[in-house]
């Protein structure tokens, strides 16, 4: 039962997440040499974020189960 809550904690995660990447970007855009950007486009790179580091969560939560 806790995956299942689990699972809705990660909706307003994203939410949150994209905001921030929002934010940060807003702040850091003169120094890495960025354009702002909305929080669609942040949005999307949040889900690339996730998707590029859930397989090496998923690998270290596998090897750090203890059988």
């Amino acid at each position: 039962m806790t995956e299942f809550f689990r699972l809705l904690a990660a909706g307003p995660t994203f939410f949150v997440s994209a905001w921030l990447v929002m934010i940060f970007a807003g702040i850091v855009d003169q120094d890495v040499g960025i354009r702002p950007f909305g929080y669609i486009t942040s949005m999307v790179v949040t889900i690339g974020l996730w998707l590029a580091v859930a397989p090496a969560i998923g690998a270290i939560a596998r090897s750090s189960k203890k059988d």
